[in-house]
């Protein structure tokens, strides 16, 4: 049987910067990814003529783990296309268009009313789960919008704007997914915008965890699924067998798991997992949403739309310009409360779709990756339902005997993101390099 000091379930941030360091401390390394490529659930792939982000995107320098590997590894930054022309739903339900100003005029008292005690529910966002969140985590989004008595114009723009962050209908997720993000933010909800919706990486997300894959000292195997991890009789000293779905084994002293927390049951853990994250697993994290790249006919101007939370895709911004043998196109990104809302293969509900909201585009191709249904992550970015913040997050972050866990679901700053992945595999390697050394 093969031996080595840590086996790392998963090759996606989290997973490879953990590799990464733990290789660099002089340990031994394996690196299992049950997929074809790197990165988890970041994926860039050539679609359209243009590389695509089928998965996460969009980071920025309030976030420092991210930004630290930027730096690290030289990774610039570009601004995703600022819109010419906003559009909405006026108190009537119909289209509304105009300046990107008026919509912010709209969305401001809302948006401000949404997360304006986020310095007394968390006064430090290093620190999520302290403060006066424990006494407001049972709320969903949904109730705070509710309690606000917005106009329905500006009750209707408020709810989609949020729907784009949190990629779930607003009532199965905490507002704790709210105020932890803009508490990261210091406060200020325009920045927290900015910081999940603005700037891509130079090259693709995909090159970005290649280059990190690259400095790990150990295997990085690909296509290699995990089956089972059974801890070895004799405490947390004695490790772990790693077992394959091919039948192969790997004795390890420490083994990383870093799959989502949905997708962690595809494992079987002998001793059983926590009660955590076993629940938390029977419960579900809120996300379920869908992203789409859309390709739409001619040169549409540069715009972002905003239906309702109710709508098959609440959220639809112009991103690049092509030309083929067709003619000029313009491709479009939408994301959608609820993957089973919109059939991207049908190409006339995804025409049904942005004409709620954005009349007069010819939709000729649509495509994405359903997160939902793919069995390795079974979610898109991580966000809360009511309670699960302040009930699991501590449990989450503690070892299980020689099993870790590196996940943006158990990150304290930026959870649900790039930059939590990256956090909690700092933090995993850090307590193995100190339990191993």
């Amino acid at each position: 049987m093969e031996s080595v000091d840590v086996v790392v379930i998963g090759a996606g941030f989290a997973g490879l910067i953990a590799a990464r360091e733990l290789g660099a401390a002089g340990l031994s390394v394996v690196v299992l990814e049950a997929r074809d490529r790197v990165g988890g659930r970041t994926w860039t792939d050539r679609r359209f003529g243009h590389d695509l982000e089928l998965g996460g995107t969009w980071v920025h320098w309030v976030q420092p783990h991210t930004w630290a590997e930027m730096t690290r590894y030289g990774r610039d930054i570009e601004r995703s296309p600022s819109a010419e022309e906003a559009y909405w739903r006026d108190a009537d339900g119909t289209a509304r268009t105009g300046t990107i100003a008026a919509f912010m005029a709209v969305i401001a008292d809302g948006q401000q009313g949404i997360i304006d005690d986020v310095g007394t529910a968390i006064p430090r966002g290093v620190d999520p789960t302290s403060g006066g969140i424990a006494e407001l985590d049972a709320l969903t989004v949904q109730d705070r919008i509710d309690a606000l008595g917005l106009a329905p114009e500006a009750r209707a723009a408020n709810e989609s704007v949020w729907v784009g962050h949190v990629n779930a209908p607003l009532d199965q997720v905490g507002l704790s997914s709210a105020l932890r993000w803009v508490a990261a933010t210091g406060g200020h909800w325009q920045l927290m915008h900015e910081a999940s919706a603005t700037y891509r990486v130079v090259g693709g997300m995909s090159a970005f965890t290649a280059e990190i894959a690259r400095d790990v000292r150990g295997d990085v195997r690909l296509g290699a699924t995990v089956a089972a991890v059974t801890q070895v009789a004799g405490g947390a000293d004695a490790g772990a067998v790693v077992e394959l779905v091919d039948g192969s084994r790997i004795r390890a002293r420490r083994v990383v798991s870093t799959l989502p927390a949905n997708a962690l049951s595809t494992i079987a853990f002998d001793p059983p997992l926590p009660e955590a994250w076993r629940r938390l697993g029977e419960e579900r994290v809120a996300s379920r949403g869908t992203k789409a790249w859309i390709r739409a006919r001619g040169h549409v101007p540069r715009f972002f739309a905003y239906a309702s939370q109710h709508d098959p895709l609440s959220v639809l911004k112009a991103e690049f310009y092509g030309s083929d043998d067709d003619g000029e196109y313009t491709l479009l990104v939408a994301f959608g409360p609820d993957h089973t809302r919109l059939d991207l293969d049908d190409v006339a509900a995804v025409q049904a779709a942005v004409d709620a909201f954005r009349p007069g585009i010819e939709v000729t191709a649509a495509t994405g990756h359903d997160w939902m249904t793919d069995p390795l992550s079974q979610n898109t970015w991580m966000t809360h339902r009511p309670g699960q913040l302040t009930r699991y997050l501590a449990d989450l972050q503690r070892p299980h005997g020689a099993v870790h866990f590196a996940t943006t679901d158990n990150a304290d700053l930026w959870g649900g993101f790039v930059d939590g992945a990256i956090e909690s595999g700092l933090r995993e390697a850090r307590r193995i390099a100190a339990a191993l050394a």
